[in-house]
Parts: structure tokens; C-alpha cells; sequence
């Protein structure tokens, strides 16, 4: 009876392990021999199959298809399923997909749902896939936005001209701080997605000043014809410094922007700048046939002052030794200034003159000659040697015609500023510079240094500026079917006022298809550049940007952004960037 009993039992276990086959999976494992064998530190990793070799033990995985009537769904590795509840969504271990503990779940955590149906559990479980998906597509969302922001953050750190820690160390607790007092704390914690770290700043300006470049040279491609300027000067680490501006015609209008800022490896001859500036259309596929260029007008007046008579040239060389007496030393300034102040005059300090300047050598003259008694009686208490000058009626005359000249030029200067200056502006400035110089007595000891200054200006041109005057129409210049379709333009009505409304160069862009051949001489006149005022701007924001503090800084990607109004595709940016 014994021995019966036991069979019994043995054939009831063989048949139990032949149902848990149905969800039970082996899986290999490695013996104790094969796992020291792989810990070793010169050992390969293992390739061998699951089931490969004697001693191998085998674990089982639990699957099993039918436990959504045990509100369970499954989630992870097909090959190991964990059990999560579609009720209250925890996630159980992969030994736990037995009916049995599937079902105890239900009983102790959900007893109100232990008889619901089928359908039940199914809407459940479409309920938690799309609060799964809507979570996904919030976190992606997120992610996204933070990119952009963190892009546009950057932006504007750059066209404020500011250092890139400001970001990380002002901006963004500024900015969490406000959304946590108007939001709350929840929608502040989301703030902190935002990368806005130096290194990061530094890459999103690099990748915003690389797309506003690809759209400049792409402009200038499609541009029927283009100018340029460029300018060299040194920065705060020693560089040669290379600025070159593009001016090109787009949608028919004529635009300026930065096309590089590079530095000069060695010398800073012709020939280099030329090698640096080829090399760079070289690499962007500029074409230079339809490049037009001119000398500029700007500081040609100041260089005609280099050749004055040696009087005055040393009555300014003397001033300037003044100038310097009272600026160099901190000890002197300060008691200057308070004599100053004691004395009630109009100014308390001098001001130095700087050669870079363009304004500073008329400045000071006109300073100097203003507080010329208080420099008196300063040098009275602190004797120099050119203290008499002051005392001198003869040198404080010609102090004073220098301080008058370098004003009149000073305007000069500074009315040739500015954008859209074009060579007629400038010729009709400096003619009358030379006019009033003539007129003026003051002006007849420096007026043969200027009488050069119109020799680069074009001449026989009036028709491009007043096209409606046929006095102008030269012969030398036009041809009889040039003159003829001048005569048409001067007698069109609609172009008359549409003179009125654009600018000259944009005026004439306007007629290139209908007029070809007369635009394109407007153009070959007007669309150089006149001065050198956009350089020498630029050189001031780089030296703004690139201090002391911060002299390893390469300054181009941050000086175009400042400089170019045009605003970089942030949402292209983000989508060639991977949200993370």
C-alpha cells in the first residue's frame, strides 16, 4: 500500500510540473566554475550558449498571458514581464506572475474590485496608457522648451555683451526666484531644467553665430553684387584683429553685416589681410567677381593735419605735455579737481588725448584753452616748465585757432558717421568743409592740407542722385540709350515719388529690372562703403567684450551676435540639437 501511495504521488508531481511548463521559462545560469572563471581580470566576455556544457542550473522566468483578469498589464523585457496593476500601478517582482499572488494582490490591496469584470480592468488599463503617453509627451515637451530657452537665454547674454557666467550666476535665480513668488514652488523646480551653464552658453552662441553666418554668406551668394570693408587693429591679448563688413543686396534692399572677425597669425601687411580675406571666400564659395570696392573718406582730414606748420605743431605737442603733467600723476588730478571745484569753474578735469580717438585731440584743445586759468594757478603751486606758455598771448592765440580747427573737424568726423552714408553725403560735407575754410580767415593756414580731400569723390554723377534733373545727364558718363531711358525715368511720376520714399541706393535697386543697365552703374557708385564707421564701431564692442578679465575669449561668435540684427532660427537650432 505504501509503494502504491508513493506513485501516486510521484505521477500527481509529474503531472503538475508538466502544467507549470505552460508559464514557467528556463533560462540558463552560469555554474560557480564559469562565473569565477568570468570574474577574472583577463577573462573575455563569455559567448558561450544557455544550455551549453554539463553543470549548467536553469532558472525559471515567469510568463504568463492571461492576468488582466487579475487587473495586472505587463511591462519590461519580453523576455522577463514584470506584473503591474492597472489599479494602483505598482510593479511587482517577475516571481510574482503566479495566478495566485497576482490574485492575493487583488484581494488585500483592491478588495472592492475582486469581482469586477474583464472590461473592467481593460478600461483601466487604457486609462494608464494614456497617462503614460500624456507623461512622455509632457517630459518631451519639457525638454524642448528648456532647449529653446536655454538658446534664447543665451541670445540675449550675448547681445547684452555680457560674460557667460552671468547666466548660471544671475539670470537663472532671478528668473527662479520670480516664477516661485508669482507661480509657486512647483513651477519654479522647473526652472532648474534649463541649462544654463558657461560651457553651455558658450556652445549656444557658437551655434547661433554659425547660423546667422550661414544666412550672411548665403545672402551674399545670391547677392548680384556685394562691397566690402575691413579694418585691422590690435585687442587686449596682443592679436592682430581682422574685421571685414559685407554690404549685399537682399529682396532688393542693401543690407551691412559682419562677415568675420579672425586675427592675424604673424604680420599685418596688405598681403597678409588679402591671403586672410581670400582664404576665408575661398572656404564660404564667395565669389569675387561681383565684388566693387573705394577708399574711404573717414580720417583722411585727419591725417591732413599730421602736416602742419611746425609752429602750430608745437604749440599742440606743448599742450599736450600740459595735459599730461596734471593726468599722469594721481597726486596732481586730484588737487586740479579741487581746485576746480573751489574756483567755480565749468569743468573739473582735463581730459587725455588719445590717438585712436577721433574726437579726443579737439576735445582737449577746447578743454585746455577753457580752464586755462586754473591750469595757471595750479602751476603756480606746482612749477613746470612750460608753465609760461600759459602767460604767452601769442601761443594761447594759437592755442585757440588749434582748439577752433580741431572742432570744425571734430564735426566734420562725426556728420560721416552713421549708416547709409553714401559718397555723395561725403562729398557734399567735405566741399563744404573746404568752403567755409576758404571763407574763414582761420582756415588759410591749414587750407592747402585739405584740398586733396575731394580727389577720390566721384564726379560727372549728379544723375544718380537726382535723376529727374536732365541738366545732369552727363555725356561723358551716359550713352544716347542710357540718356534715353533716363529721360523716361525723369518724366515717370510713379518712380518721383517712390524717389521720395527709399533711399538713393534702394531707389535705384528698385528699376534693376526694368532699367538694368543704368541701376547697375548706380549701384557700381552708391554700394561701396563711404567710411570706415562700421569697423570702427565694431572695434569698439570688441574691446568691450574682450577685457582684461577675459583676454582667452574668442570673441567672434559673441560679436556678431551683437553686432547683426539678424535674430538666429532658434526653433531649426533646437531641432538639429537632441533634447536631453
Amino acid at each position: 500500500t505504501n509503494s502504491v501511495d508513493l506513485s501516486v504521488l510521484f505521477l500527481l508531481e509529474l503531472l503538475y510540473i508538466s502544467s507549470m511548463d505552460k508559464w514557467l521559462k528556463k533560462e540558463s545560469v552560469k555554474t560557480q566554475e564559469s562565473a569565477s572563471v568570468s570574474s577574472s581580470p583577463h577573462c573575455g566576455k563569455s559567448t558561450s550558449n544557455d544550455h551549453d556544457g554539463p553543470g549548467k542550473s536553469l532558472t525559471k522566468k515567469r510568463k504568463y498571458d492571461d492576468y488582466i483578469k487579475y487587473g495586472f498589464t505587463c511591462i519590461g523585457d519580453q523576455e522577463c514581464p514584470k506584473p503591474l496593476c492597472v489599479i494602483c500601478g505598482d510593479v511587482l517582482a517577475n516571481s510574482s506572475l503566479k495566478p495566485s499572488l497576482l490574485r492575493c494582490h487583488l484581494e488585500t490591496r483592491h478588495p472592492a474590485q475582486l469581482d469586477k469584470p474583464v472590461d473592467f480592468f481593460k478600461r483601466k488599463l487604457a486609462e494608464r496608457k494614456s497617462d503614460i503617453t500624456s507623461f512622455i509627451s509632457k517630459a518631451s515637451t519639457d525638454n524642448e522648451n528648456a532647449l529653446e530657452a536655454s538658446y534664447r537665454v543665451s541670445y540675449r547674454v550675448a547681445k547684452a555683451s555680457k560674460a557667460h557666467t552671468i547666466a548660471e550666476s544671475l539670470i537663472g535665480p532671478c528668473i527662479k526666484d520670480v516664477v516661485h513668488c508669482m507661480l509657486g514652488e512647483k513651477a519654479a523646480k522647473r526652472i532648474d531644467m534649463v541649462p544654463l551653464s558657461n560651457n553651455t552658453l558658450s556652445r549656444r552662441i557658437n551655434d547661433m553665430s554659425n547660423n546667422v553666418e550661414t544666412i550672411i554668406v548665403q545672402r551674399v551668394k545670391n547677392s548680384p553684387y556685394y562691397a566690402i570693408q575691413l579694418d585691422e587693429s590690435s585687442d587686449e591679448a596682443n592679436l592682430a584683429i581682422l574685421l571685414l563688413f559685407v554690404r549685399y543686396v537682399n529682396e532688393g534692399l542693401v543690407e551691412d553685416d559682419l562677415l568675420f572677425c579672425r586675427p592675424l597669425e604673424e604680420r599685418t601687411t596688405g598681403e597678409d589681410i588679402f591671403n586672410l580675406t581670400n582664404a576665408y571666400f575661398q572656404e564660404k564659395e564667395i565669389d569675387w567677381s561681383r565684388f566693387s570696392w573705394t577708399h574711404y573718406s573717414i580720417h583722411r582730414q585727419a591725417l591732413a593735419t599730421k602736416r602742419m606748420p611746425e609752429g602750430l605743431k608745437e604749440v599742440l605737442d606743448n599742450a599736450v605735455k600740459m595735459v599730461n603733467f596734471i593726468k599722469s600723476r594721481s597726486t596732481n588730478s586730484r588737487i586740479f579737481h579741487v581746485l576746480c571745484e573751489e574756483m567755480g569753474s565749468i569743468h573739473d578735469c582735463l581730459l587725455t588725448h588719445t590717438e585712436v580717438r577721433w574726437l579726443s585731440l579737439g576735445k582737449i584743445l577746447v578743454r585746455l584753452f577753457e580752464l586755462k586759468t586754473e591750469i595757471l594757478v595750479f602751476f603756480n603751486s606746482h612749477p613746470f616748465h612750460l608753465a609760461s606758455c600759459m602767460e604767452n598771448n601769442v601761443w594761447l592765440q594759437s592755442l585757440a585757432y588749434l582748439a577752433d580747427i580741431f572742432s570744425r573737424i571734430n564735426y566734420l568726423n562725426f556728420s560721416l558717421q552713421g549708416l547709409n552714408v553714401t559718397v555723395f553725403n561725403v562729398q557734399d560735407r567735405v566741399e563744404s568743409m573746404i568752403k567755409k575754410l576758404q571763407f574763414s580767415e582761420i582756415g588759410s593756414v591749414t587750407l592747402h592740407n585739405f584740398q586733396g580731400l575731394l580727389s577720390s569723390c566721384i564726379s560727372d554723377n549728379d544723375w544718380i542722385r537726382n535723376p529727374f534733373d536732365d541738366t545732369t545727364f552727363s555725356p561723358q558718363i551716359l550713352n544716347t540709350e542710357e540718356k534715353e531711358k533716363m529721360i523716361e525715368i525723369s518724366c515717370d511720376y510713379k518712380l518721383r515719388r517712390s524717389f521720395r520714399n527709399l533711399s538713393l541706393i534702394n531707389f535705384w535697386l528698385s528699376l534693376r529690372n526694368e532699367y538694368p543697365l543704368l541701376a547697375e552703374k548706380a549701384a557700381a557708385v552708391l554700394l561701396p562703403f563711404s567710411t570706415t564707421y562700421l569697423c570702427e564701431k565694431a572695434f569698439s564692442s570688441y574691446a568691450h567684450l574682450k577685457t582684461k578679465y577675459r583676454n582667452r575669449l574668442d570673441a567672434e561668435p559673441d560679436l556678431r551676435l551683437y553686432l547683426s540684427p539678424r535674430v538666429p532660427d532658434f526653433k531649426e537650432l533646437c531641432r538639429a540639437k537632441q533634447a536631453h
